[in-house]
């Protein structure tokens, strides 16, 4: 009878392979696996339980369970550590029904499942949130025994717990005989998986031996999860050792709530920093309008060698494009280019939003034309950008190409074209557009879609139609809705339907003193002196006063700030001395101020002067005196622009031969030579 012996390269190939699966993770390829599992074939080793388990965990760790399920189903008999491997991988690749499927095949071998297999076979079935799954298995514990084995015990505390039954993941916690690091940590996650359990999570975190690392930021988490960060940092200032995730998390936490001059402290006083921490300070600075000092940690994070990502460019391009820092917008976006972040939509889509704020429309839709397959925010954010900035026209065209080019357009598409139609008194084209929403799209019109057509219809005349549209409202009206109305009833000068949306603003219990404000103008262009006192009564008793005024301006950039009849700029007198000329020259021009922006109870001499102190009036002065001949002037303020300061603009816009950008709370004002892009509707 012939033996058969091994080649000494046969012997050498099957050392090998058996040294490579000795580390799976060695294996990089599927070209690398392929060749093994030839090796496996010439030498018989496809036959050995050690060497196909092995094998199959190469295939777990590259994602080719299919081939592992085709490998092991060639195995005549395969023991429990090959079961358990190809159930183990089938878990860990989040394919949990096949999982399920081979521990039920697995329990007719005459050896069953052991204490090995259970764990991935309950955490299979909390991935498929198979509670009544998961509990008959439970059950099949107690008759095998396995019920007290700490990995099993854990897994079901984990499973009960990503079911927020955390009484019962208590039961099995307390019944475990031996509870290692990782089951109190399970338990103590399980714990705080609902907030209401914070209390018996942290009596649970002080009775823990041993507590770790992964404990300290498991409950410091849940505290700022929870909102509270006071107490998150009382126990962060406890922690024996502490990391960076518990930093950033601490940092974190006070951006949430706000608390941003802690934050800023926190942040300078942390011995190490990441992406993650600068992209937080930044990010609280910039939701606190605090631009300034975000753009002054950005530069600082480039000065550390900390280079930024999608995250960071974004939250400063919206910083940029808040207070209309058009220079610094410019920077960015060449910094942009350089780093090859340009092609990112993400990216792409926050610099097509910071031109159209900044209003520089031109480079907005440069950036936009050159997005690769631009998603429905990209488009939303040009078509807002159109519409923001008077081109009403140029909006709806973009819409029928959006349309054309197959992006279903959403509710903040329609709500960006109906804004355009009410700039330029679109009444047909808006109505077409809102009723196309259900008809041909789908979408259930928003609060803010009815707040749009009662604008639309009120600026054109419609009130009537407008008051039928809010009584015919499916949702109840907010306060922009009713002040649509009332701002339409004061262009008109419609006092009894004033009245009526006066009414429903004051039920809202709306602390804007701006509608009072309106109201009480209403009156006085009325004559009705007794109502505006009753009014202004009102506002007194209230405790409620108008919105202050506030206006911002970028040069070299450097962001100026400007309130009404601002003194505290150190170039006031300047200004003050450049608002006389400016008077000077509009009084050879012919104007005369529109004093009826003015509260009556001020003479006219003292109306003059708060009209031409105005926080526009004030930025654009410091425009004039800052910038060279030539420069556009470009001013963000964070109210609508009265009819007395527009008409100013025009006029400054000519007689200074000075092109003029101001972007107030609903759109943007562009002056050049004495006109405006709005065409005085707005």
């Amino acid at each position: 009878m012939d033996v058969f012996h091994p080649t000494r390269q046969e012997t050498q190939q099957k050392q090998l392979a058996l040294s490579l699966l000795k580390t799976p993770k060695s294996i990089k390829s599927t070209k690398h696996l392929r060749s093994i599992h030839l090796i496996l074939l010439r030498t018989g080793l496809h036959r050995s339980s050690f060497a196909v388990g092995n094998f199959i965990t190469c295939c777990a760790n590259l994602g080719l369970m299919n081939y592992a399920h085709q490998l092991f189903d060639q195995m005549p008999q395969p023991n429990s550590f090959v079961w358990n491997t190809i159930i183990r991988g089938f878990q860990q690749n989040h394919e949990p029904k096949h999982a399920l499927e081979l521990f039920h095949r697995m329990r007719a071998e005459p050896f069953g499942p052991d204490c090995f297999t259970y764990p991935f076979v309950i955490r299979s079935c909390t991935e498929l949130m198979e509670s009544y799954r998961g509990k008959c298995i439970h059950g099949l514990l107690f008759k095998v025994g396995f019920e007290l084995d700490t990995f099993i015990g854990t897994s079901l505390i984990e499973f009960y717990g990503g079911f927020g039954d955390t009484n019962a993941a208590r039961r099995v916690f307390d019944e475990l005989p031996v509870k290692d690091k990782v089951a109190w940590t399970v338990m103590l996650s399980s714990c705080v998986s609902k907030c209401s359990d914070l209390e018996d999570a942290r009596k649970m975190f002080d009775r823990m031996p041993g507590k770790d690392l992964v404990a300290w930021n498991i409950m410091i988490f849940q505290y700022i999860k929870a909102g509270d960060v006071h107490s998150a940092y009382a126990l962060f200032t406890l922690a024996p050792v502490k990391d960076l995730l518990m930093y950033n998390t601490v940092l974190g936490g006070y951006a949430r709530q706000g608390e941003v001059d802690t934050m800023v402290k926190f942040f300078h006083d942390m011995p190490v920093k990441d992406l993650v921490s600068w992209n937080t300070v930044i990010g609280g600075l910039v939701r606190d309008k605090r631009v300034k000092e975000a753009m002054n940690r950005f530069h600082e994070m480039l000065s550390d060698n900390e280079s930024p990502n999608e995250i960071t460019l974004v939250s400063i391009l919206s910083a940029c494009a808040q207070v209309g820092a058009l220079d610094t917008g410019r920077w960015l976006h060449s910094y942009i280019d350089r780093n090859n972040h340009g092609s990112n939509v993400v990216v792409g889509t926050a610099l097509v939003d910071m031109y159209s704020k900044c209003g520089d429309l031109e480079s907005a839709e440069y950036v936009f034309n050159k997005l690769q397959n631009p998603d429905v925010v990209a488009w939303n954010a040009m078509i807002m950008g159109f519409s923001m900035n008077g081109q009403s026209k140029t909006t709806l065209k973009l819409f029928t190409r959006m349309k054309m080019e197959t992006v279903v357009p959403n509710e903040i598409t329609i709500l960006g074209v109906l804004c355009a139609c009410v700039h330029a008194g679109f009444v047909n084209e808006g109505r077409e557009v809102f009723n196309s929403m259900v008809k041909d799209l789908g979408l259930a019109p928003k609060v803010e879609h009815y707040g749009c057509m009662v604008d639309l219809l009120g600026r054109a005349g419609l009130l009537d139609e407008a008051y039928e549209l809010i009584q015919a409202m499916p949702m109840e009206p907010h306060t922009g809705v009713w002040g649509a109305l009332l701002g339409a009833c004061k262009l008109h000068k419609n006092v009894e339907l004033a009245e009526i949306a006066i009414q429903h603003l004051n039920e809202l219990e709306h602390e804007d003193g701006g509608y009072l404000t309106m109201m009480s103008n209403i009156y006085a262009n009325a004559g009705r002196w007794d109502d505006v006192a009753r009014t202004r009564d009102m506002m007194r008793q209230k405790g409620v006063d108008k919105l202050r005024g506030c206006s911002s301006i970028e040069v070299n950039g450097e962001i100026h700030e400007f309130g009404a009849e601002e003194k505290i700029h150190p170039r006031v007198k300047e200004i003050h001395e450049m608002i006389d000329e400016i008077t000077s020259r509009l009084r050879t021009a012919g104007y005369v101020a529109s004093r009826n922006e003015v509260f009556f109870d001020v003479d006219d001499e003292e109306k003059d002067k708060a009209l031409l102190y105005h926080s526009e009036k004030m930025a654009v002065a410091f425009g004039l005196i800052a910038t060279t001949k030539g420069t556009v002037i470009r001013v963000v303020k964070n109210l609508r622009i009265c009819g007395d300061c527009h008409a100013v603009m025009k006029l400054i816009s000519k007689t200074f031969e000075r092109e003029i950008v101001i972007r107030d709370r609903s759109r943007f004002h562009h002056f050049k030579n004495g006109c405006c892009s709005c065409g005085d509707y707005w």
